[in-house]
Formats: C-alpha cells, sequence, structure tokens
C-alpha cells in the first residue's frame, strides 16, 4: 500500500521504510506462523486418536504397541520424507524457470507414494484382526444383528485405508489449490486479464474463483470423512487426519520455499540489483506462492480432520449418543447456527485488524518521505528510512488485535458448555468447523489468485490490442489493489480459521469432564433434550 499505490514506487524499494517490515512478516507469517500451524494440527490429532484409542478395551489390551499406533504414522512420515528429500537435491534438481513448480510437485507426489508403501507393513504388524472402538469387548459388543462402525473386522486393512484416504486426499486438493492459484493455468490468467476493465472486475473475477476453488476440496473431505468414519467411526477419521500430514516434512519445505524466494526478491530490490535477478527471483517467488498455497490447502484440510476428530474425542469423552445430538433437537439446530457464524465474526475481527494496522503503517511511512529530506526523491546522502518504527507498528499491533478474536474462540465453547451444556458444544463444534472450512478454502485460494495474477501482469503475458501490459501500466495498478485485498484473506483470515477449528475442539474435549458435572452435562440453564 505505501509503496505501490500511495507512492507509486516498487514493492521492495529501499526508499520504503516498511520493506523491511513486509520481509519480517513474510518469516513470522509464512514460516513460523504455518509451521506452528501444521505441527499443532499433528499433535491435535495424534491426541485425539490416542483419546479414542484410550476409551478401547480391545486396543488397551492388545498391547502399548497398538496403544499408540498413531506416533507410529508420523515417525514413518518422517522418514519417509528424509528418504525422497534426495530426489529434489540430487536425483532430479531444479534446472529451468518451467520445471521449478513440476520439481516441487514430484517430491510432495514420491513422498505420497513412499508413505502409502511403507505404511501397509506397518498397520499389519500392530493393528489386531478385530477390535471394538469402546469400553466393551468384540465378542461381548458385536454381537450378531449388532450394526455399528464401532465394531471393525478388518483392523490392519481398515486402518490402512483410512489413512491412505488422508494421504492421497490430501495430495488432490494440493494440486486443486495450485490448480486455482497458479497463474501457468486458465482460472488466474482469467483473473490478470480481467484487470483490463479496472480492479473492480479482478475482484469480482478473483472473490469467484475462491468461491469455486471450495467445491472439490470439499467434497474430497467429506469422502475422507465418509469412507474413515465407516469404517473406524472417529477413530478412523483421526487417522485419515494423520495420514493427510504424514507428509508434512516435505509439505512444510515446500510451503516454507515460497516466502524464502520472496524475501530474496525483497533484497535484490533493496540491494538495486540488475533487472535479470529481480526476474529470477519473481519467476522463484510465483512458484513460491503456488507451493506456499499448496501448504494452506494441506493445513486447511488437514484442521477440518482435526477438528472432526477432536469433535469425536469430545463426544466420547462427554458419553454423548446418536439421541443426545440429533440434529432434530432444537438445542442442537440453534447452536450449529450460531457455530456456523462464529467464523464471520472472527475472520471481520482479524480483516480489520489488518486493516488498522495497514493504515498506522501507511500514515507513518507518509511520515517519514515527508519528514526525511530526499527520502522519496532518492537524493544521493539523503537520511535513511527509520524501518525499526514500522517493524514495530507490525508487531505491536499483531499482538494487541490477537486478543479480542482469542477470547472470542476460548470463552465460546466454555460459555456454551458452562450455560447450555454438552448437547450445545456439540451443536457449535459442528457449526462452527463446517462453516470454517468453506470460508479457510476460499480466502486462501483467492488471496493466492490475485498475488500471482499480479505477477502474470509484471511477467508482461498480458497483451491487449498488441500491447505488452507491465509494471506502471493501468492493468497493473488494478491487479496491485487486488493483491493488497488479497493479502489479509490469504496471509491472515484463511490461515486463522485453522486454529479456529482446532482451538475450539481441543477446548471443549479439555474441560469435557467439567462440563459433564454440571447437571449431568445439561449446563446451569438445564434445558431439558426434546426433538422437533
Amino acid at each position: 500500500l505505501a509503496g505501490k499505490v500511495v507512492s507509486g514506487i516498487p514493492e521492495d524499494d529501499p526508499r520504503n521504510p516498511a520493506t523491511i517490515a513486509d520481509n519480517v512478516g513474510d518469516n513470522v507469517g509464512d514460516v513460523a506462523g504455518m509451521g506452528s500451524d501444521l505441527f499443532g494440527s499433528f499433535g491435535e490429532a495424534t491426541c485425539a486418536a490416542l483419546v479414542i484409542a484410550a476409551q478401547s478395551h480391545d486396543l488397551v489390551s492388545a498391547g502399548w504397541d497398538t496403544l499408540i499406533f498413531p506416533l507410529y504414522i508420523s515417525s514413518v512420515g518422517i522418514l519417509v520424507c528424509i528418504a525422497t528429500s534426495f530426489v529434489a537435491t540430487d536425483f532430479r534438481p531444479v534446472r529451468s524457470e518451467a520445471s521449478i513448480e513440476e520439481v516441487l510437485k514430484t517430491q510432495l507426489t514420491l513422498s505420497t507414494v513412499g508413505m502409502t508403501v511403507a505404511m501397509f507393513p506397518v498397520c499389519a504388524m500392530f493393528m489386531p484382526q478385530e477390535f471394538y472402538l469402546g469400553p466393551k469387548s468384540f465378542a461381548s459388543a458385536c454381537v450378531e444383528g449388532v450394526s455399528t462402525s464401532k465394531c471393525v473386522t478388518m483392523g490392519p486393512m481398515s486402518t490402512f485405508c483410512c489413512i491412505a484416504a488422508g494421504l492421497w486426499g490430501g495430495l488432490i486438493i494440493g494440486f486443486v489449490t495450485e490448480y486455482y492459484t497458479s497463474h501457468s493455468y486458465s482460472p488466474v490468467r482469467e483473473v490478470a486479464r480481467s484487470t483490463e476493465t479496472g480492479a473492480a472486475t479482478n475482484i469480482i473475477y478473483g472473490l469467484a474463483l475462491g468461491y469455486k476453488s471450495t467445491i472439490i476440496p470439499v467434497g474430497i473431505l467429506a469422502g475422507i470423512v465418509f469412507v474413515a468414519f465407516s469404517l473406524m467411526d472417529m477413530y478412523g477419521v483421526a487417522l485419515a487426519a494423520l495420514g493427510m500430514l504424514g507428509t508434512l516434512s516435505t509439505c512444510l519445505a515446500i510451503d516454507v520455499y515460497g516466502p524464502i524466494c520472496d524475501n530474496a526478491g525483497g533484497i535484490a530490490e533493496m540491494a538495486e540489483m540488475p533487472e535479470t535477478v529481480r526476474e529470477k527471483t519473481d519467476a522463484l517467488d510465483a512458484a513460491g506462492n503456488t507451493t506456499a498455497a499448496i501448504g494452506k490447502g494441506f493445513a486447511i484440510g488437514s484442521a477440518c480432520l482435526v477438528g472432526l476428530a477432536l469433535f469425536g474425542a469430545f463426544v466420547t469423552r462427554a458419553g454423548l449418543n446418536l439421541a443426545s445430538v440429533s440434529l432434530v433437537s432444537p438445542l442442537i439446530f440453534a447452536s450449529l447456527i450460531f457455530g456456523a457464524m462464529i467464523p464471520y465474526w472472527f475472520s471481520a475481527m482479524t480483516m480489520k485488524s489488518v486493516g488498522q494496522a495497514a493504515n498506522e503503517m501507511v500514515k507513518e511511512v507518509a511520515r517519514q518521505f515527508r519528514e526525511i529530506p530526499g527520502l522519496l526523491e532518492g537524493t544521493p546522502g539523503h537520511a535513511p528510512p527509520d524501518h525499526a518504527k514500522c517493524i514495530a507498528i507490525s508487531t505491536d499491533a499483531s499482538l494487541r488485535e490477537m486478543i479480542a478474536p482469542a477470547v472470542l474462540v476460548m470463552t465460546t465453547p466454555l460459555l456454551f458448555g458452562i450455560f447450555l451444556g454438552v448437547d450445545a458444544v456439540a451443536g457449535l463444534l459442528a457449526g462452527a468447523i463446517s462453516s470454517s472450512i468453506q470460508m479457510a478454502i476460499s480466502a486462501s485460494n483467492t488471496g493466492g489468485a490475485w498475488d500471482n495474477a499480479k505477477k502474470y501482469v509484471e511477467k508482461g503475458s498480458v497483451v491487449i490490442d498488441g500491447v505488452v501490459q507491465r509494471k506502471g501500466s493501468e492493468l497493473h495498478k488494478a491487479a496491485v489493489v487486488g493483491d493488497t485485498v488479497g493479502d489479509p484473506l490469504k496471509d491472515t483470515s484463511g490461515p486463522a480459521l485453522n486454529i479456529l477449528m482446532k482451538l475450539m475442539a481441543i477446548i471443549s474435549l479439555v474441560f469435557a469432564d467439567f462440563f459433564m458435572s454440571i447437571n449431568n452435562g445439561q449446563g446451569y440453564f438445564n434445558i431439558p433434550r426434546r426433538v422437533f
């Protein structure tokens, strides 16, 4: 905003006091933030699987190796990713600009194939043939005539199918995300060409792309949940989440590649290196934007499954049955509608916070341009810009503005559980998870598409009436507006919804016993259970 839109100078121009804050932001957002998010998903998926397994008489009786089987999934994943890392570094490295994305995608595919092959013998080694996912034994609970997904008859194969569903579902979601965010494909190119008629049509096309991009990932997630739940109840969903995260080492490496290239481009611009250097870093950055979007796709998909797995652990811990969490219960249905609204409230807070911090930053940059003689003009010998002040603005804003959204996410399930009971919490979580997944995918892909549409224009790939459109053209200005709007969507609101899904569920699980202690789980209002 401060450079390209307000002052009309390049994005990473050394005269702009906010450039260092931008580079720092890439690190804390796309490296530390996304890494923490995915690490949290791994820990919480493992926690959910272990909680559910610990409630099973048969899995506990089968021995320690069977009980801690979820940890074997992550262990095997680390070894497989270490082995496949040599493909990109030694056997098939990047040799041209066109092969950047192909090499990175090959790495992710090989990790998925390797993980699939490695998990089959591990499942056969540690999982019993028959078990019941509950306090009873298989022999007493799964009598003739009883049909429930808690009765597992082909343990090793069912376990493998759940893990494989998560693995390959995650890969497909990643590639679909790439299709909608890479300027190698038609959706982003359509968004880039829409800038011919101004920023408004660019915004419209970008939003439409984001909404459309939810169709296949949500369909895949629904299929994974259906298969996993049918085979092994909520334990299967937790294993599917761990399967999707099985290639996390490779996925995270590919994701972090993006901000590294982005910062390299910024350093090249600030150091006033030749234009050819910036062209190369822009090519790497464009591929990095796509790989970062693939990482976000994995993060969102796994967060959905982790949220569901934690929801299953909460239902197990609270002792809820089919009747008590029925959609025809007015309390459940009302809580579900309220829960579906929470992501919108949360996103409104985070988006506005970014806008306020950006406004403060733009004013600070304008002040420095105004008060430091020769800074904007680039006069030789001018005083250096005050980068520390801009970094302090973004850091202070991020910490200050985090409080209200965090309070919303943490107190909502607590208040529902204390006053309305565990049934209401179940409805709240179902609504929040189902709504968050749509919003997160849409926001992430919309922002990624606008970013790469801008880079597609900057490459000179858009030709209007025989004139090549590049930096400084009216098309580029319209593309910059879309990119600016997309940044808080893909870097703040979208990824933050992953935390919302998981945090609400984990808090509900932790406080499940406390909720049950209040009027036998019906809350202080003691609302009787009834159906429409």
